[in-house]
């Protein structure tokens, strides 16, 4: 990985690329169970960027390297999600300004999620699900790094929309795309782990699930 930009490309370098994306994307169709299981895969994707491996890790259901990390977003997501929730409840159906602001404070809330989105995948990979709660080490690493958590954030953003596109082809592309986008976050994790934090002994778990 020498540069973020390598997350885009590394993947297709595996030449069973094809297949083990979509078959992921398969298994993520199933609720709640496939989207864990595909953070799961995320995270083993992590494991061989640190690496040097270039290869995708085998599609399956890796449900205990991905509970952690999908619980843990799922948690911010709620908490990130009530001061919307307030607003539009206290401003009633009818108030369209109150609507208005509960709307600007969930897009400011949301990209600053975004923003702590590398440092929250890192501390969960290195510490677990505890880890990903470590509010003083994340703030301290998004801070002092900033200008490096804002390059690994546009990219994962951009992953995101990538992730999204698949919906063009009739949602048959989202077997592709959503795998994809889940592996270019893991290559702009394995970057910002290698510049802000040099490389720290691999996870306690390796198991695949």
């Amino acid at each position: 990985m020498n540069s973020v930009g390598d997350s885009f490309t590394w993947p297709f370098q595996d030449s069973g690329w094809f297949g083990k994306t979509v078959l992921q994307g398969l298994i993520a169709i199933i609720p709640i169970v496939g989207w864990i299981a595909l953070a799961g895969w995320m995270m083993l994707v992590i494991d061989n960027f640190r690496a040097g491996r270039r290869e995708l890790p085998p599609a399956g259901f890796h449900l205990a390297r991905g509970a952690g990390i999908f619980f843990v977003f799922v948690i911010y997501a709620i908490v990130f999600a009530i001061p919307g929730i307030i607003l539009t409840a206290l401003g009633g159906a009818n108030n369209s300004g109150m609507a208005a602001l509960a709307n600007v404070i969930n897009l400011v809330l949301r990209l600053f999620l975004t923003f702590l989105t590398p440092a929250i995948i890192l501390f969960t990979y290195r510490g677990g699900f505890s880890g990903g709660f470590d509010l003083t080490g994340i703030w301290q690493t998004v801070t002092v790094n900033a200008s490096n958590t804002f390059v690994a954030a546009i990219v994962m953003l951009a992953a995101n929309i990538i992730g999204a596109l698949g919906i063009i082809l009739c949602f048959v592309g989202l077997l592709f795309t959503v795998p994809y986008a889940f592996a270019i976050t893991a290559g702009a994790v394995a970057w910002y782990e290698r510049v802000v934090a040099g490389p720290a002994p691999a996870p306690p778990s390796q198991a695949a699930g």
